[in-house]
């Protein structure tokens, strides 16, 4: 059986998509053509590769197992006919998903935005909220660029790291934390908002604070940063948090920033990706911007106000 190879591109569209209509438009093809494509290629592979479950579709095992196999060879030839062609920012047109922190999502996702839309103004963009937990997503090619606290734990991703952050205490105008000295005694005894998409009322604060002999008063968690902010102005609870990533959002609100009573290690910021676009040029300057927007964030000390 002659196979055509450029069913290996409307496979990992559609793989990547999810659908027929999206695929055909990343392709520039009709929702027909790329139908048809379809069913070449089930007949190729034997397997149905899409299968409709209510108004969605959803790739079988083996679409699964084949997708970042796909996605390598179609990047690989891809590389093999254009390794001598220019980057055309003008003319790019390409979809990235960048998985950030809502707290940087928020501090700089309209700087990084506006950033990629004066250079190539034909991309578009997916801002995703960073999950709680490592997932497969970059590997399997879902996600361009993350954000982490940490450094990848598997040999394909790559990372770079942007900065430290400290961490600080925020609380709104006339908090009993701003008048006298902040002590662990008084922060404890504090109401107190943890920032956790699982509703955790407990982060490693609570374990630093424990091992000096003391219990914070944790009285609500919200989920995203923005929204703890917006109740320590609100509900007058405390909100700690890193410095840099969250100055902004604070200053929006009037909130005060305060030094915590105990010492705790900056947090760090990376960014990473998966390996298969280290020679890609559009992977690489996308990268560069979003290092440029997120260092921004830390060129600017910031002095809490007591």
């Amino acid at each position: 059986m002659q196979l055509d190879l450029n069913l290996l591109t409307a496979l990992d569209a559609l793989l990547e998509e999810g659908s027929v209509t999206g695929a055909a438009a990343r392709l520039h093809v009709t929702a027909p053509a790329m139908s048809r494509s379809l069913g070449r290629i089930r007949k190729a592979t034997g397997d149905q590769i899409l299968v409709r479950t209510g108004r969605h579709m959803t790739p079988t095992p083996r679409a699964l197992a084949m997708r970042t196999e796909v996605h390598t060879l179609v990047r690989q030839a891809h590389q093999l006919l254009s390794a001598h062609t220019e980057l055309d920012l003008a003319g790019l047109e390409r979809v990235f998903t960048i998985r950030l922190h809502d707290a940087l999502t928020t501090a700089c996702g309209t700087a990084l935005v506006a950033a990629v839309h004066r250079q190539a103004p034909g991309v578009k963009m997916r801002l995703t909220v960073e999950p709680g937990h490592d997932t497969p997503e970059l590997r399997r090619g879902e996600v361009d660029v993350a954000s982490s606290a940490d450094p990848p734990s598997q040999p394909d991703i790559r990372h770079r790291l942007i900065g430290q952050d400290r961490v600080v205490l925020a609380v709104r105008a006339g908090h009993p934390l701003t008048e006298g000295p902040v002590t662990v005694e008084r922060y404890a005894a504090a109401d107190h908002v943890t920032v956790s998409r699982r509703g955790s009322l407990r982060d490693r604060v609570d374990e630093v604070v424990a091992a000096l002999g003391h219990e914070r008063r944790v009285m609500v968690s919200a989920p995203a940063t923005d929204t703890a902010l917006r109740l320590a102005r609100d509900a007058g609870v405390v909100v700690t948090l890193p410095d840099a990533v969250t100055r902004a959002a604070r200053d929006q609100l009037g909130l005060t920033t305060l030094q915590l009573p105990f010492d705790l290690p900056p947090v760090p910021l990376y960014l990473l990706w998966h390996q298969r676009y280290d020679d890609d040029p559009a992977h690489t300057w996308l990268l560069n911007i979003a290092t440029q927007t997120l260092q921004a964030l830390f060129t600017t000390p910031h002095t809490p106000d007591q």
